[in-house]
């Protein structure tokens, strides 16, 4: 392990203003040893409610949090997910974590970027781990990550924007790594699961922030051609005719033929090319 401590920590409590100090009676540090910045200034919580409601209200404190910050806990007990809906997850069988990171060389009307290379590089994080074929590993539009046709992850990211350009990122990661029950999630599957196999939590943070790095480094790097081509090449059900829902119910058949650079799906139907928004459409 790379660090322990008994102090219990919920960020949505009416006492969640905290100082520098407060802070220091509740933490203690480590780091990432294979990493240049993500993981370098690393708070381990025993338990949290959210670790993104943990990792935004470090961004408010007088502190300002050093780029690359992560926030991490084995014990999620009410994980966020895209519009308030909830995360499931059995206590130090999972990750949770939230990097903040201010990615300031995004313009805003580019952010969904953020959410690919992130995307890629759970993506990266999965498919590299014993036991896992990385032909099933799939990013499905889109914040969800699938092995085969089964969510073995979530992303949820919360951008500030300042001017038209993005000032500072929290990008939450759910990761199931050795839960075999989940009673709310049908649809849901862990590494475990998935592979019959045992991981160990430690080595899967580890390995995630190092591909956080290396995908974000790239993204940095100004490349979008690559990073969009990648990210194509993961997309789930991509150029394959599958069945859809509109929100009031109706069902139709669409091939999903790209993602636009605000981050709309892009479906070709019976109608024409349509394009959709975050809820405006649902995987059947």
């Amino acid at each position: 392990m790379f660090f322990t401590f008994a102090s219990k920590w919920t960020a949505g409590s009416k006492n969640a203003a905290y100082s520098s100090t407060k802070l220091r009676k509740i933490i203690k540090l480590t780091n990432i040893p294979n990493t240049l910045f993500i993981g370098k200034f690393l708070i381990r919580l025993p338990e949290v409610d959210s670790t993104n409601i943990y990792a935004a209200q470090l961004l408010l404190s007088k502190t300002k949090p050093i780029d690359g910050t992560v926030v991490f806990t084995y014990r999620q007990t009410a994980g966020r997910g895209q519009y308030g809906s909830s995360w499931e997850s059995e206590p130090d069988k999972n990750v949770a974590l939230s990097l903040i990171c201010y990615p300031s060389f995004l313009p805003a009307v580019r952010q969904f970027d953020l959410n690919k290379a992130v995307s890629l590089a759970v993506c990266d994080c999965i498919a590299a781990l014993p036991g896992v074929p990385p032909e099933d590993v799939a990013i499905k539009w889109p914040n969800d990550l699938y092995i085969k046709d089964k969510k073995v992850a979530g992303i949820l990211i919360q951008n500030t924007i300042s001017g038209v350009g993005l000032q500072s990122s929290v990008i939450g990661i759910g990761l199931n790594v050795g839960q075999q029950m989940f009673q709310r999630a049908p649809k849901a599957t862990s590494l475990t699961v998935a592979t019959g196999r045992v991981y160990d939590l430690d080595d899967c943070l580890q390995r995630l922030c190092e591909c956080l790095e290396r995908r974000y480094l790239f993204l940095q790097g100004g490349d979008r051609v690559k990073t969009d081509a990648d990210y194509l090449s993961h997309l789930y059900l991509y150029r394959r005719e599958s069945l859809f829902r509109y929100p009031g119910g109706k069902r139709f058949m669409g091939v999903i033929t790209g993602v636009d650079e605000t981050g709309r799906l892009i479906l070709e139907t019976d109608e024409g090319e349509q394009r959709f928004g975050l809820k405006e459409i649902e995987f059947l």
